[in-house]
């Protein structure tokens, strides 16, 4: 029997924030001799039990706040969960978020290169599919230039046509995908989605928009103030979301 490709046992996560940012004196000499130094806890993720089995389309959803995107991190490994906590993982993850690694002083020529590197591509690799890349996301004529001057949707396009590229057995999506470009990119967008990205990967997918993941997702995880309250078929934790956690 095949074992998930992610495994999270009682994972938690918690930050310790500072309550006030004072540079005053009577504060330094308060948090001095406090016992908690100016510093709260604040819980992220409370016990999270979950099991992703290899090709399934998880989908994350939950108020703002509710621990959607710390749970992404944790599951990539760049966030460490708290003591007690195990995450384990089987194949080489990816996490996407629009944006992610762009310098806006950079041009699209320079961000092609800078994000296919994070996102797991090699010089030769980029080199290779550049002119793909430039190509899907109708920016030949702005190559070289920064892309500060660009607007979202050119962004936009420019990061989906990248990470299209990418070659990896897990995508950890962050918002990543819904409203890509105009009426035609975005018809182009979802058709490469459906052929390239679906084919045999496992996706979890944190998104705010319910159609998508209605249409994509096999699987549903409902976050609600770092707990997971649900975790069921698509059309049965949608219901649940609905009735309980949608207001």
């Amino acid at each position: 029997m095949q074992k998930p490709i992610i495994e999270l046992h009682n994972v938690s996560k918690t930050f310790r924030i500072r309550e006030k940012n004072s540079d005053s004196i009577k504060e330094k000499i308060k948090n001095l001799f406090s016992r908690g130094n100016g510093l709260r806890n604040i819980q992220a993720l409370k016990n999270i039990n979950l099991k992703v089995e290899k090709g399934d389309f998880i989908g994350i959803i939950g108020h703002n706040g509710s621990g959607k995107s710390t749970l992404l991190k944790i599951i990539l490994g760049v966030l460490p969960p708290d003591n007690g906590g195990n995450v384990i993982s089987r194949g080489r993850m990816i996490r996407l978020a629009l944006g992610m690694g762009f310098d806006p002083n950079l041009t699209a020529r320079d961000n092609i290169y800078v994000n296919g590197t994070i996102l797991g591509l090699t010089f030769k690799q980029i080199g290779e599919q550049f002119d793909d890349i430039l190509n899907f996301a109708e920016l030949t004529e702005f190559v070289d230039t920064p892309i500060k001057f660009f607007s979202s949707g050119m962004v936009s396009r420019l990061a989906f046509s990248v990470a299209m590229h990418v070659d990896a057995d897990v995508l950890l999506i962050d918002e990543f995908f819904g409203g890509v470009g105009d009426q035609n990119f975005r018809a182009k967008s979802n058709k490469v989605f459906k052929s390239a990205f679906l084919d045999g990967r496992t996706i979890v997918f944190v998104s705010h928009n319910l159609p998508t993941i209605k249409q994509y997702c096999n699987k549903v995880a409902i976050l609600k103030e770092g707990e997971m309250i649900c975790f069921d078929e698509t059309s049965k934790a949608l219901n649940v979301y609905s009735e309980k956690y949608s207001n």
